[in-house]
Order: C-alpha cells, then sequence, then structure tokens
C-alpha cells in the first residue's frame, strides 16, 4: 500500500498563515434547561398537593428556586441600555477566528498536520463558549469551555487528503450563568487549504505508437536530424552537406553519385491525462456510504498523486500534457509544453475534488492526433471503461491505470460482503473488457506493480 505524505501548499521554507475572523450579531434565549425546571417543578408541587406528600415538593421546590435565580440572573446589556430581548440582534457578539500557520509537517505519529490556533470571545460576560468543531474533515464535535480556554485554543490537525479541503471550521455561541440562557449560533469561521499530492519518480515513460511531434527529446522512426544513425542513401536534394558521407560515397565507386548518411529525428508526445473525479472511495468499504469516513486513502489521493507525478515526468522530458477532468466538462487543458503551462495542469490536478453527482458524457473529449491516453478511475461504472475503448478504437494508446486502494472488509456484514464480491466481480470483467479491447492496465498504488508496469508498457512500445 502507498504511503501517502501530501505536501502543503507553500514550501517547507516559507511559513504560510491563513486565517479567517467571523463577528456574528445574536441574541440571547432561554436554554430547554430552564424551561424544563420551570415545568418538571410546577408538575411536581402539583402533586405534591394533590397527594398531599412533601417528597414532589422538595423535587419541585429547588427547580422553581433555579429557574428563577436563572431568570433573574439572565445577560444584560452594557450599562445605559435596555435588557436583551431573545430576538434581539444586538444582544451579544461573537468573535470567532481560526488560524492555520506554516506548512504542513510530519506528525509524531508519521501523519501530517497543520498548526491551527482557534480565537473565541464576546462582548458580555458569559460563563461558558460552546465550540462546534470540524477538524479534517470529521464529524462536527461540541466542546464547552471557559471564556479564558477558548480566547486561544492551539492544535494539531491531521491533514491525510491532498487537494482542496476545509482544514478547521469553528462555529460559537456563548452560555449564560447555569445554562439557563444560551446564545444563538454564529456563522462559521473556517480555514481552507490545497495540499499538493506527493510526486513519484517515474523512470519509465511509455510513449504512443507513432511520435508527430517536431521536437523533443523522444527517438522516433522517421528520417531527421538529431537522433541516431537510421542508414545511407543517395544524396536528394535538400540535404545538407555535412550530411555527405564520402567514404560511403568512395566505396560505391560510382561517379556523379553522392551518399549521406541519415539519422533518426527527435520528437515528443502528446499526452492526455483524464481523472475520473466523479466519486471518491477509500479503502474502508464499510465507510463508502457515510458523509463523514475515518481517516483513510482515498481513490482521489491516489488518482492525484498518479496525475501529478505523470505530468511532472512528461514534462520534464519535453512532451505536451493535457488534462481533463471526467466529473468537469469545463476545467480541460489541451496538451501544452512549457513551464507555465506545466502548472497549470499540476493545480488542476490538485483542485480536482469529487462531485459527487452522475456527470455523463454526450461525446467522447476531442484529443491529439497519435496521443497517449491515460484514464484514472476506479472503473466502478461503465463510462470511463467505454471512453477509453472509444479512444483505444480511434487510434490512440490508452492506459487504464487502477487507483482504488486496497480494499478493506473487516467490519463489514454477511449481506455488505456478497455485495462487495458482485461489486468486484462487475469491475473485473471491465478490466478484462479494457485488455480485451486493446487498452493496457497499469496499477498505481503498489509501488512494486507501478514500476513493473510502467517498465513492461515503456519496453512494449519499443518492440513495437
Amino acid at each position: 500500500m502507498t504511503e501517502h505524505t501530501p505536501v502543503a501548499d507553500a514550501p517547507a521554507a516559507r511559513t504560510r498563515t491563513d486565517h479567517t475572523r467571523t463577528e456574528t450579531a445574536t441574541g440571547w434565549i432561554a436554554s430547554p434547561a430552564l424551561a424544563g425546571a420551570v415545568v418538571v417543578g410546577i408538575v411536581a408541587v402539583v402533586a405534591a398537593f394533590v397527594m398531599t406528600r412533601v417528597e414532589p415538593a422538595l423535587v419541585g421546590a429547588p427547580l422553581l428556586l433555579a429557574a428563577a435565580l436563572g431568570w433573574d440572573r439572565r445577560p444584560r446589556r452594557t450599562a445605559g441600555t435596555a435588557d436583551p430581548q431573545p430576538a434581539d440582534p444586538d444582544g451579544i457578539i461573537v468573535d470567532t477566528s481560526v488560524t492555520s500557520e506554516g506548512a504542513a509537517h510530519p506528525a509524531a505519529d508519521g501523519t501530517t498536520a497543520l498548526a491551527v490556533s482557534i480565537h473565541s470571545a464576546v462582548t458580555q460576560h458569559s460563563d461558558a463558549l460552546q465550540l462546534r468543531l470540524e477538524l479534517g474533515g470529521s464529524a462536527p464535535v461540541d466542546a464547552v469551555l471557559t471564556p479564558r480556554t477558548a480566547a486561544e485554543t492551539t492544535g494539531e490537525v491531521p491533514v491525510v487528503h491532498s487537494g482542496r479541503q476545509r482544514v478547521a471550521a469553528v462555529a460559537a455561541r456563548a452560555i449564560g450563568a447555569d445554562a439557563a440562557w444560551v446564545g444563538t449560533p454564529g456563522e462559521d469561521a473556517s480555514v481552507e487549504r490545497v495540499v499538493r499530492p506527493r510526486r513519484m519518480p517515474v523512470r519509465s515513460l511509455p510513449l504512443p505508437a507513432r511520435l508527430l511531434g517536431l521536437t523533443g527529446q523522444h527517438i522516433s522512426t522517421r528520417a531527421g536530424d538529431g537522433g541516431e544513425f537510421r542508414d545511407i542513401d543517395l544524396f536528394h536534394p535538400g540535404d545538407r552537406l555535412r550530411r555527405i558521407d564520402w567514404r560511403a560515397t568512395a566505396r560505391a565507386g560510382r561517379a556523379g553519385e553522392l551518399y549521406v548518411r541519415r539519422t533518426t529525428a527527435t520528437s515528443d508526445a502528446a499526452v492526455h491525462l483524464v481523472v475520473d473525479a466523479r466519486d471518491d472511495v477509500s479503502g474502508i468499504v464499510a465507510d463508502w456510504p457515510k458523509a463523514h469516513p475515518r481517516p483513510a486513502i482515498s481513490s482521489l489521493d491516489v488518482a492525484r498523486e498518479a496525475a501529478s507525478s505523470l505530468a511532472g515526468a512528461y514534462a520534464a522530458a519535453g512532451d505536451r500534457v493535457g488534462f481533463d477532468d471526467l466529473g468537469e466538462s469545463r476545467r480541460v487543458l489541451p496538451p501544452r509544453a512549457g513551464a507555465r503551462h506545466r502548472e497549470r495542469v499540476l493545480r488542476e490536478i490538485e483542485l480536482t475534488s469529487a462531485t459527487g453527482t452522475t456527470f455523463q458524457r454526450v461525446r467522447s473529449p476531442r484529443l491529439s492526433p497519435g496521443a497517449i491516453v491515460y484514464v484514472l478511475s476506479t472503473f466502478l461504472d461503465d463510462q470511463p471503461s467505454t471512453l477509453a475503448l472509444t479512444w483505444r478504437a480511434a487510434g490512440h494508446r490508452v492506459i487504464a491505470v487502477d487507483v482504488l486502494p486496497a480494499r478493506d472488509a473487516r467490519d463489514l456484514t454477511a449481506r455488505e460482503r456478497l455485495a462487495l464480491r458482485t461489486i468486484e466481480l462487475e469491475r473485473r470483467l471491465r478490466l478484462q473488457q479494457l485488455q480485451g479491447g486493446g487498452v493496457e492496465l497499469l496499477p498505481w498504488e503498489d509501488p512494486v506493480a507501478r514500476e513493473a508496469g510502467l517498465r513492461a508498457l515503456t519496453a512494449g512500445r519499443r518492440r513495437r
């Protein structure tokens, strides 16, 4: 299983600070505890009179007394103003801010973490502050802190996934004396980061069956300048004089005929990276239907890592790299070369996120002639396999990159295990159909299988 260590959006040598702040004007409302104390107290006192027993009165009287004290001690405005009404928007102002500083760094347990500071304050006196925290995409948790503790709370948030994500989100509201009065919930203050995926070294680069570019670092099959020795041929108009092979001309011994040394031309490749970002599933199968899954590597994490690694390797070789997202028809970059275009492609890969909607292509995206296509998908449905077979039938070399993480089925029931076996069987049939149609398969998560697959794909083109 590939160890995923995302890198923060800022370089490690530079400190980056993200800060968001919200000021919410809210009013005080009576908490359910105050109403419950009044209701239970009245019921207990009435029961004491009906049953002519003192025990219910001993229960109800303290509750009514506590409710009266809570009403008398309700939060008030500053001197010279009237008491705030429950729906008065000027009763209390809660100031909440979240700050994330620095770049992502490995924590003690080997994961990646970001330092987060939370600041909360109120304009009026309150006994406590209730903070609803959403840290690292996990389920919201509530914490009740004293005003002094809530004024500055620091900690580290684990960052498991790459791409755009909300690192921390905080919503605060004030709590009055004995929790009899509470403020209405305020707006969320959140911090978002774009975490770069790790780029793996790619030592073997598969190439298209035919190289159509005019410049580059790859050796093509046509004659030209800059490549390896091809053959010796007769001199034709347009050949350069420095290409004349005088030894071959002398050995031929034919008057009026000159022979030249021909070399193979160098060319570049057009590469299309097609990422299927319509869904994002983790390796823990039991968390697939959950809104807040447990921290684990997901399919989009593997897809971003694979796309970034391939884009960087091909761009370093001088090839033209393009990007397409099956979840968004507008996020298309045609294949181009250059450092600026490479950064655009890498940025689009980083911003790729799951849409959660079923998006069907009416027609397949247009590709450059003779391009090599990488389809990065989990292949849990038919759309990516249909597009891959369509491109292969059009003459392109297509490589299907399997980005589904290793499945953990320990928490599944017997019925869920049967459903998983059905899904795995359908997925296996799709992959076999792809291979039968001429599409080559590349598993990415396993580093050993990935390196062996890249070497085999590169050697296969050389044999052809």
